[in-house]
């Protein structure tokens, strides 16, 4: 059907979870992949499977603590048969009272079994040299504030936000926001990210195809 004259067009329809329990990396996975792949019981089993990578933290000095489409939508349960921690009662990755809180390794997991990459951006590096265009999307972890209700408490803890380009267009799809914030094009991604970097504790992941991790063109050289 065609648009009347002067009419607006439509505005893309862009994926977005909100916030339940302590499920921001569930939401932040689906968000980031623009489809509910991913839920909590899918999480809890990748609990236990092998952690992905024998770097799970930035590149740089250890914690102690913790583009293109998918073209096809696959079981995660199903991904991943092994177990990060199959024997510990007390799971290091996600929250002792089941409502998540899950960790990286758990991220980094659920996208190795839909057989996609992460990789730390080094925050010494300039945000010139990242090459948006090969990358799907960014998962921050950063500081957020706590509340109980509309009380607003005086504590901070993390949080897992996806950054997601759609038709265009980036979009914080932070799952703690009403509905999706534009960023804008690229010089706007950069800028936030610039402005959440420069907090301090804030951390990027970003979410590539496993070519575009073995190539090193996430990265710009020039």
């Amino acid at each position: 059907m065609s648009q009347a004259p002067g009419a607006q067009p439509s505005p893309p329809s862009v994926y977005h979870e909100r916030q339940r329990l302590e499920l921001c990396a569930v939401h932040a996975l689906n968000n980031v992949l623009q489809q509910q792949l991913f839920s909590q019981e899918a999480a809890d089993e990748i609990c236990k499977s092998p952690c992905p990578s024998p770097s799970s933290c930035p590149p740089r000095a250890k914690r102690k603590n913790k583009g293109a489409t998918v073209q096809r939508r696959q079981d995660p349960e199903r991904q991943i048969v092994a177990r990060l921690a199959p024997d510990s009662r007390l799971n290091p990755h996600r929250s002792l009272l089941g409502t998540g809180n899950y960790d990286v390794n758990v991220i980094m997991a659920a996208l190795q079994g839909l057989g996609l990459a992460t990789v730390w951006w080094d925050r010494r590096r300039p945000l010139s040299q990242l090459a948006l265009s090969q990358v799907l999307g960014l998962i921050l972890n950063l500081p957020s504030p706590m509340s109980l209700g509309l009380l607003s408490l005086p504590l901070r803890r993390r949080h897992w936000v996806a950054l997601r380009q759609v038709d265009g267009v980036y979009y914080n799809l932070d799952s703690k926001l009403r509905a999706p914030e534009a960023l804008g094009d690229e010089d706007g991604v950069r800028a936030f990210l610039a402005a959440a970097l420069a907090q301090g504790l804030c951390e990027v992941l970003l979410v590539v195809t496993k070519e575009v991790e073995e190539k090193g063109c996430w990265l710009r050289t020039v």
